[in-house]
């Protein structure tokens, strides 16, 4: 059973990330924010990471950024939700390491084909 961190400031966004996620079998913990991403990251790993791109403190590609970092999650998955689908920043965040892009709003089935296509 896959191991999926959620990342999204926002309460109800996440929540229902998490609740799909759910649905398809996936445990999932959540963070509000990126800061408190790593924290969790500190002490447990996770299969994948999807991230919202616009938060404050930390976007998305910052956040993928700082991953790549971390010893014990260089190679996990990550995608970012955005309601934005700019082509520069799909570039920017495949050169920063992420390895999708989901654009907001998506259908339930569109994010568990996605996670699915990324970790199995």
């Amino acid at each position: 059973m896959s191991n999926i961190l959620t990342v999204d400031d926002n309460d109800a966004m996440r929540r229902m990330i998490s609740h799909t996620l759910c649905l398809g079998g996936y445990v999932v913990a959540e963070a509000p924010s990126a800061q408190d991403a790593l924290d969790k990251m500190e002490n447990q790993s996770f299969d994948l990471i999807i991230t919202d791109m616009n938060m404050p403190n930390m976007n998305g590609i910052e956040f993928t950024k700082a991953i790549r970092q971390l010893n014990n999650h260089r190679t996990v998955p990550v995608l970012i939700l955005s309601t934005e689908n700019k082509e520069s920043l799909k570039k920017n965040a495949s050169t920063a390491g992420a390895n999708g892009w989901i654009v907001k709003p998506f259908s339930p089935t569109d994010l568990i084909d996605k996670v699915r296509s990324v970790i199995h």
